[in-house]
């Protein structure tokens, strides 16, 4: 053969010819470097020949007599060598298997990755090529967002980069979520209100008589009204027509009447507990701090037992005949307490307090104007604008249109909510220097409590969700979940902390933004002026009226209550978003890195594991989770 001749590889019949040799060798002499060496170096030269010879000579290999077979060998012994062939041919085999899936993960696993680089580079290429070819929207709300970081106070941690790919993602005109304006579980259809059901009989109230000034702002007062109200049935007692106490942070002279309708009020619940309107003239004159009846939120725990008030209100009670309740703040517990107790709360809170026929008829005219005159009436609306919800159809007639879905978003951002979270907003030294000197004035206990104690740090409260979302998380969350650039949306709040400014993210990712300032004019809001408990009520009738509300603040009272009333009445057909705060707050900390898609899944996910139709959890509030067999009935 030529040098150029190609060369043939080792076939199968050298293969079994030559390894019963190897193998021989192996197990005759002990195993070690230089046996190794001579056997590949044998090996190698068997390999050489066959590399030079032709196919036909496969049976006929030179040998040395060592090596070639001996005549008469015993045919067990041919048997083993074979056997030894085959299993290193079937090992060989599942070594080229095995290294043919190696390397088939290998290109898989690349795959994945240059498939995963190539997504990541599109969504680059879509956010460069939209930042240079957005729409007049993107381009104007950019603008406004730059405005905003000129203004007076400069802000830390903003979210510029997120807001901008907000826009961006609105400017698409993508289809709406399927189950944005749904309660997700139909469960929730199958609890039916039942709290006005009584089972005993009216109390004569031959103890004695509870006052109450309540403190705090509309929803709280809302709140100890109905609380006083169990303590009047459970002590055997006549309840005074309850008085708001005059608040600094407030600033309202709004008293029951002005707020609710009294009559109403009385009546309903003369089945359960005896209402009057005045203390009886012989005990008008009694100097009820000095004999020992004012009872403060000092005096009392936070949420105390019933059994409380039995062991130490009712003593008092049965010896001055008065007891009065001064603040009254969240001092009745949720559990542990009587059934029929329990039904009474849900009774006051969800039957007996009806708003004035004032604020029934502007809060008419509200929903009206955020419906855009449409020709149905929602299904909250006879509970919450009483006689002119029928008022509203009947001028609908004639001009009726197409129905206005609204959102209702509650944005707790007041300077009271602010200063009272103890977090810090972006604004710097300034901002702490404001906030501080506004806890010294309306918060001392809090401005005490922070100089003497050690408090968690604003990043910590951040972290753990106790930070109140501020506008423009509100409305990236809002974007998330997918609502549309057109959607309605009324803000619920005055006052919000920084001003208008401050809304500017909101008004330029959603134009159709509106407040009830801007709906009413100043002519129908004039009765209102100063009262900010009688414009909460407003607030209140706006978003429980609405088609779907959201809440920034979980521990908000109003957005509580609207909550638990939407529950009641909504029949599983009002959905509310509640965030988990906490989970916001790790997904925000990335704001500078998220790309919007993530963004979106992480929001959606966050808000979706709180929409569960589930019964009350033992200890929390009627009020917000009426879902209980003590207000609610479930139906098959």
């Amino acid at each position: 053969m030529t040098a150029n001749s190609k060369q043939k590889p080792v076939s199968p019949q050298f293969i079994t010819y030559i390894y019963p040799k190897f193998r021989q060798q192996e197990e005759q002499e002990p195993v070690s470097k230089q046996n190794l060496e001579k056997s590949f170096r044998f090996l190698a030269e068997r390999s050489n020949i066959f590399h030079m010879s032709s196919s036909a000579d496969l049976y006929n290999i030179p040998s040395s007599p060592s090596q070639s077979p001996r005549p008469g060998q015993k045919k067990g012994k041919r048997k083993r060598e074979r056997e030894k062939v085959f299993w290193y041919q079937k090992r060989g085999a599942k070594g080229i298997v095995g290294l043919i899936c190696l390397v088939g993960l290998f290109f898989i696993f690349n795959g994945f990755m240059v498939l995963r680089l190539q997504l990541d580079d599109e969504i680059s290429g879509n956010k460069d090529v939209s930042v240079r070819n957005s729409s007049s929207i993107s381009v104007s709300i950019k603008g406004e967002l730059k405005t905003i970081g000129k203004g007076k106070r400069q802000r830390k941690g903003t979210y510029d980069r997120m807001l901008a790919l907000a826009a961006h993602s609105l400017a698409e005109n993508k289809r709406e979520p399927k189950d944005l304006w749904q309660e997700l579980f139909v469960p929730a259809s199958a609890w039916r209100p039942c709290a006005d059901h009584r089972k005993w009989n009216p109390s004569e109230g031959n103890n004695g008589y509870i006052l109450v000034t309540a403190n705090g702002g509309m929803n709280q007062q809302r709140v100890a009204v109905c609380n006083a109200v169990v303590i009047s049935r459970l002590l055997n007692s006549t309840l005074v027509i309850p008085r708001f106490m005059y608040s600094s942070v407030w600033r309202d002279v709004s008293q029951f009447s002005d707020i609710y309708q009294e009559e109403h009020f009385i009546n309903y619940l003369t089945p359960d507990i005896r209402i009057v309107k005045e203390l009886p003239k012989e005990l008008q004159s009694l100097d009820l701090e000095a004999i020992g009846s004012v009872v403060t939120d000092a005096d009392i725990g936070k949420e105390s037992k019933p059994s409380f008030y039995l062991k130490n209100i009712l003593p008092i009670l049965l010896k001055n005949r008065v007891v009065h309740f001064v603040g009254f703040g969240n001092r009745l517990a949720f559990d542990p307490i009587p059934f029929q107790l329990q039904t009474l709360r849900c009774r006051c809170n969800f039957h007996a307090l009806q708003f004035s026929p004032k604020i029934q008829e502007t809060g008419a005219m509200l929903i009206q104007r955020l419906r855009k005159h449409a020709a149905h009436s929602g299904l909250l609306d006879h509970y919450l604008i009483g006689p002119y919800a029928e008022k509203n159809l009947q001028e609908k007639v004639g001009h009726a249109v197409k129905a206005s879905r609204y959102l209702a978003l509650h944005l707790r951002f007041e300077i009271d909510m602010v200063a009272h979270s103890l977090c810090e907003y972006g604004g710097g030294g300034e901002e702490r220097k404001e906030l501080e000197a506004y806890r010294e004035i309306h918060f001392p206990a809090l401005t005490l409590l922070k100089k003497t104690n050690k408090l968690p740090s604003p990043a910590m409260l951040r972290e753990e969700g106790l930070c109140p979302l501020t506008p423009e998380e509100a409305v990236l969350m809002v974007a998330a979940l997918g609502f549309s650039r057109k959607t309605h949306i009324f803000i619920a709040g005055a006052n919000i902390y920084g001003g208008r400014s401050r809304l500017t993210a909101l008004t330029s990712l959603y134009p159709n933004l509106v407040t009830k300032e801007k709906l009413l004019s100043a002519t129908e809001l004039e009765p209102f002026k100063n009262f900010s408990s009688q414009l909460a009520a407003l607030d209140f009738i706006a978003c429980t009226a609405s088609d779907a509300f959201a809440m920034t603040d979980s521990g908000s009272q109003l957005s509580s209550l609207v909550s638990g009333f939407r529950i009641y009445y909504g029949g599983g057909k009002m959905p509310t978003i509640r965030p988990n705060k906490r989970r916001l707050a790790d997904i925000f900390r990335k704001n500078n890195s998220i790309e919007w898609k993530i963004f979106e899944l992480r929001v959606r996910k966050a808000v979706r594991q709180t929409k569960h139709v589930l019964q009350r959890p033992k200890a929390r509030s009627v009020y917000r989770y009426p879902r209980c067999k003590e207000c609610m009935c479930l139906t098959e």
